[in-house]
């Protein structure tokens, strides 16, 4: 379907905004494409996938919650840990585990 078929047989179309008339065949061959943003039909897995953190910042790192987990390294009994979802939504999350003594780090798959 051309524009010209969404419009009726008419010789000419007329212009509204600038109201000059044009012939139909000029816009015979007339191919019109558009393309969409990948946000303008979100879906509602889409918008799953924004809600789920799978990076950290330096700041985000300093400041995780506090678990009494032994270092593995230095022996020290506290370390801090963040969660990301790195894995696809059905697996679990990836615990980060951080010394606060010698800041050594590991992670493991839930």
């Amino acid at each position: 379907m051309s524009v010209v078929d969404s419009v009726s047989a008419a010789p000419t179309l007329d212009c509204k905004v600038c109201k000059r008339s044009y012939p139909t065949k000029k816009f015979a061959n007339l191919k019109v494409v558009t393309k969409s943003s990948e946000d303008a039909f979100p879906s509602s897995l889409r918008m799953k996938r924004s809600v789920v953190k799978t990076s950290l910042n330096n700041d985000e790192l300093d400041e995780g919650a506090t678990i009494k987990e032994k270092c593995v390294k230095c022996g020290h009994e506290e370390m801090q840990y963040h969660t990301l979802q790195l894995r696809s939504a059905d697996e679990g999350a990836t615990v980060f585990y951080t010394c606060t003594n010698c800041g050594y780090r590991f992670r493991t798959n839930n």
